[in-house]
Order: structure tokens, then sequence, then C-alpha cells
């Protein structure tokens, strides 16, 4: 379909979306293309009417309640844009109500003993290295442990780690510039001294690498650091701490996250620092503690001060 083509050129080069949203937007866009051909031999969405997207919507429902709402906000952007521009005459989803129940999910987070556990065992393994200081064995260790840093000081995602450039790290360590979802832009100050001592003791020793390309976190053949090789990184040592939970980088985000609505940090804060863009979505994190929410109630609860003769 011609309208695609159209579509995919707008997103890149007028609404200068991410290759990331690109490359989804492709996806599930060549999707709706296969299954309107195979199902009804359309070509022209100028065709597509109430009809084929109500059966389009029931073909969808054999995926996750996430996967849908992502593959119909494509196809509906699609079809904004092409009545935008008047490729189309009328956008046949005005005429389609769509309601997609997505169940509620808490996020897994670490306890402090867990994220301490990994801590310990990242230092341990660096100290143990430091006899071999020119080994890249060595290098790596100091890797691991400003990527734990950072992680784990600032809530970035993992995309965001990964695609952090040296430009963006502020003077002295002070600071992150991170380039989140839809290419929006935010500031994380970094205070802590020991995150900074680690994204500078790593920078020491791989700064004439970095200095030759764009990325801050390297791999050993002086590429970016891939997402997959933090996620590996993150499992050696959970395995390592015989810690039974699945843990990821997100774990590290929404951890980060619930320990300081845990510290009474106002929600509006966290929401800034990770980047949402609807407090909606950093409010599942007052759902989450029921660690802490089980101890105010032992310290805290009115009821503990009434005195009641029985």
């Amino acid at each position: 379909m011609e309208a695609i083509e159209k579509f995919l050129f707008h997103c890149e080069f007028e609404k200068r979306l991410s290759s990331k949203t690109l490359k989804a937007y492709s996806i599930d866009l060549a999707q709706f293309k296969s299954h309107m051909l195979t199902q009804y031999g359309l070509t022209d969405v100028s065709q597509i009417g109430k009809e084929e997207l109500k059966h389009y919507v029931q073909f969808l429902s054999r995926f996750k309640p996430k996967t849908i709402k992502r593959k119909l906000a494509a196809t509906k952007a699609m079809f904004n844009f092409l009545e935008f521009e008047e490729f189309i005459e009328t956008n046949p989803f005005r005429k389609v109500r769509i309601r997609i129940k997505e169940p509620k999910v808490l996020p897994r987070v670490m306890n402090i003993e867990e994220i301490t556990q990994l801590f310990q065992a990242a230092y341990r393994e660096l100290r143990d290295m430091e006899g071999k200081p020119d080994s890249y064995a060595y290098m790596e260790k100091v890797r691991d442990v400003a990527v734990f840093e950072l992680l784990f000081g600032t809530g970035v995602r993992v995309s965001e780690l990964c695609s952090l450039k040296y430009a963006d790290i502020g003077i002295d360590f002070s600071s992150v510039r991170v380039n989140g979802k839809g290419s929006k832009e935010r500031n994380i100050q970094i205070i802590n001294a020991d995150i900074k001592r680690a994204l500078r003791n790593y920078y020491r020793l791989f700064s004439a690498v970095i200095g030759t390309q764009e990325y801050f976190f390297i791999n050993r053949f002086g590429n970016r650091l891939s997402e997959q090789s933090v996620r590996l990184m993150i499992r050696k040592y959970r395995k390592k701490c015989n810690i039974t939970k699945n843990v990821t980088p997100h774990v590290f985000r929404h951890t980060f996250a619930t320990l300081l609505l845990e510290q009474d940090v106002d929600i509006k804060y966290i929401q800034n620092i990770l980047g949402h863009s609807s407090i909606l979505t950093t409010q599942i994190y007052t759902h989450v503690s029921t660690e802490k929410q089980t101890e105010i109630l032992e310290k805290k609860h009115p009821r503990n001060d009434l005195v009641v003769v029985r």
C-alpha cells in the first residue's frame, strides 16, 4: 500500500520519530497490509471500512492487550494522517469503538537487601581484579560497576543507558542528559559521590576508545554496548547472589522509583526523573510496596494511640 509508505515517510522526516518507533510502526503496518490483502484482497486503503477494521481487531485478539493497543495505535495514526492530508475522505476508525482492557500488572522490584547483594558482588569482583589493572577483565568489571551505579542511581531505561553519548555526561559527571521515549529530553542530576566515582573510573579507562566513537558505554570491540549485554551482565550477578527472582534492567528502574516513593519523595518529581509523559504511569508505584505499608500501619496507625478500657 502506497499509503503506508507515505505515512512512514511523514513519521521519519516530518515527525522525526525514533528509529525504534519507526521499526515498530513498519512491522505493525506490514501485518495490517498483509491481513487486508489475504482476507479481503484489498490493496487500497480507501476501500477499507468499518467492517474490515472490526475483523482486524478480532484477528488481533490472539495477542496480549498491550500488543493489540500498540498495533491499533499505529494503524489509527496512519488513518488520521491520511484523512488530514486528504488521501481518504473519512477515517474508518471514527465509526469503530474499541475498548481493550489491559490487566494491571504491578512492577517487580527488589528489596534493599537484594540490591545491596548485587552491588556487593559487582564491587567484590572488581576488587579481585585490582591486581591486573591492564587486563580487559579488570576494565570490564569497572564498566559493570559504572552500569550498575547509573542504572540504580538515575532510574534510566536500558535503551537510554546504552544510547548515552559522552556529550550527554555533565561536567565532572554531575548530570546526564537522557533522550527518552518520543525523543523527549530530560536532565538527571547526579549527586551521590559513589556514582560519580564509578563513572569517572570507567571514563579514565575507556576514554581513548570513547573519543573515537559517539557512545559512552562500549564493548570490547569498541562498539556501543548492547541492551542484551546489560541484561546478561545483570543475570550473571543475580545468579552469583542466588537471587531467584528475575532481575532485569527495568527492575532496577522500578526499584529506584519505589524506594524514592518510600522516602516520601513527591510523585511529580519521580515522574520527571523517570521521563513519564503521564503521572498515571508513575502512580503504579504507589501500589507496589506492601512491606512499607505494613511498616507504616504498625508504627503510625492512629488506633495505636487510643487507650480503651475494656
